[in-house]
């Protein structure tokens, strides 16, 4: 499972395919979704277990970035992936709540834990 977020191939196949990251504490990356473009930094990775980004819309309202938090956890039956966006209430937003309802729904719509979840199971072996 790590080796889908542990490159920035297994990253474009799962997120996007325009996707650009330097995959390191401190480096950078932008992609772009549904016309908005994506930035932020890796804030951390911890081999096997967690990448967490900073997350910023370019060109919208936000002042500050949310966060990105993408976790693996060895289970019995295999690994349990959590994802986890906050830190909305710092975006410097008035309206950060609906913001983050949106985002809720995103995810939801994208269905990003079962898209990883589909390309593992398809390219296991």
């Amino acid at each position: 499972m790590w080796r889908w977020l542990s490159s920035q191939e297994g990253l474009r196949r799962w997120l996007g395919p325009d996707l650009e990251i330097d995959l390191r504490v401190g480096g950078g990356y932008v992609l772009t979704s549904e016309g908005t473009a994506i930035r932020g930094v890796v804030l951390d990775i911890v081999p096997e277990s967690a990448l967490v980004l900073s997350w910023f819309e370019e060109g919208g309202d936000w002042v500050h970035p949310a966060r990105l938090a993408v976790t693996l956890a060895a289970i019995r039956d295999g690994t349990r992936v959590s994802l986890v966006h906050d830190g909305f209430a710092g975006i410097g937003k008035p309206g950060w709540r609906r913001t983050e309802e949106a985002y809720e729904r995103g995810a939801d719509r994208h269905r990003l834990v079962e898209r990883l979840r589909e390309l593992v199971e398809a390219n296991a072996g």
